[in-house]
């Protein structure tokens, strides 16, 4: 039996399509963020569901992307499940090949000869996007995947912190009034 090229599946073909709606489903896990380089996402489970309009002169392409990204929580370190919902709408517009114009973001030019669109691309780029900029726990401390032993040792070393602070050079203490003053 022959591999396919890890990304293959995400290739449709749309030549042979008639004209209307056709649906595709899609699972993405992390084989699939492997073959990018540099994927934020290193551990994912989604689903996307893709309805593809085939118009005259364009696609329709309805994204409905959902699923759970597995983040580290950037205050305990647990790893922990993000739920992620996602609904993107791309468009695909055909030219002739002496008039290609360039791609903007909201729509991806192809020319007539082609019979087949890659939406890989799109996925990865839709979860990525959806990555939140700070990972934290729902319910620090009190949830199953927080890790409680990291937060008591957090808020044992800021106790410290604070009575190291009170206890500070009273030298410093002369500076500080005279900033007041």
């Amino acid at each position: 039996m022959i591999a396919l090229k890890p990304l293959q599946e995400y290739k449709i073909p749309f030549k042979g399509l008639k004209t209307g709606k056709h649906n595709f489903r899609f699972e993405v896990d992390e084989t699939f963020f492997d073959e990018f380089e540099y994927s934020l996402v290193k551990s994912a489970k989604f689903v996307v569901d893709l309805e593809l309009e085939k118009q005259e002169t364009l696609l329709i392409l309805l994204f409905s992307i959902n699923g759970n990204i597995y983040l580290d929580c950037d205050v305990c370190l647990a790893n922990f499940p993000s739920a992620v919902d996602i609904e993107e709408r791309q468009i695909v517009k055909f030219t002739g090949d002496e008039h290609l114009e360039d791609n903007t973001d909201e729509i991806i030019v192809l020319s007539r000869s082609d019979f087949e669109i890659d939406v890989s691309g799109l996925i990865y780029e839709y979860i990525n996007l959806a990555m939140p900029y700070v990972s934290r726990c729902d319910d620090e401390g009190n949830t199953k995947w927080c890790d409680k032993e990291m937060i008591g040792k957090l808020n044992q070393l800021s106790s410290e912190n604070r009575e190291e602070s009170n206890n500070a050079d009273p030298r410093w203490e002369a500076l500080k009034n005279i900033k007041n003053k």
